[in-house]
């Protein structure tokens, strides 16, 4: 569903696991930080506000959103992690660069999931210009880092 029909931050309370041993990790990009700031509050307050102990929730930062796939597998390759939740914000440009990011970065966070067998949550926001981005990081449209919290959440009680 479009996000401009749905909030990110409401969702349906089905399948919510207890996740209070649960370990996360938080790959958050530097890019975009005034985005990826709100998204890495929202997520982390989701965890707590579901369960999750402070010092279960390990933060890790990387460059850019290129850069979410890799931190992703250095946290996913722990045993000890239980899910990782990949927070970006790539905004649309005037040359193609976007579309190879966001690719590279769809496809590499994908691949980590698969390879550790464990939920590793798409939280990286792909709008085409600055409010868009805001209305998806605490603005009208919700918080991606609430649904993406939520996502990891949900994947855990499968």
């Amino acid at each position: 569903m479009a996000t401009s029909l749905k909030n990110l931050s409401q969702h349906s309370n089905a399948n919510i696991s207890d996740i209070k041993a649960r370990k996360f990790g938080i790959v958050v990009s530097e890019w975009n930080d005034e985005i990826t700031e709100s998204l890495y509050g929202a997520a982390l307050e989701t965890l707590l506000r579901h369960g999750a102990k402070e010092n279960n929730i390990y933060r890790k930062n990387v460059p850019g959103s290129f850069e979410l796939p890799l931190g992703a597998q250095w946290l996913a390759k722990l045993e000890e992690i239980d899910a990782v939740i990949c927070l970006g914000c790539v905004i649309q440009g005037e040359t193609r660069h976007f579309d190879f990011i966001c690719s590279a970065v769809a496809h590499g966070i994908t691949e980590v999931g698969l390879k550790y067998d464990k939920p590793v949550i798409f939280g990286v926001l792909t709008p085409e210009n600055q409010q868009q981005a805001l209305d998806r990081a605490g603005g009208k449209h919700g918080n991606k880092g609430d649904e993406a919290a939520i996502s990891a959440i949900k994947m855990l009680g499968f």
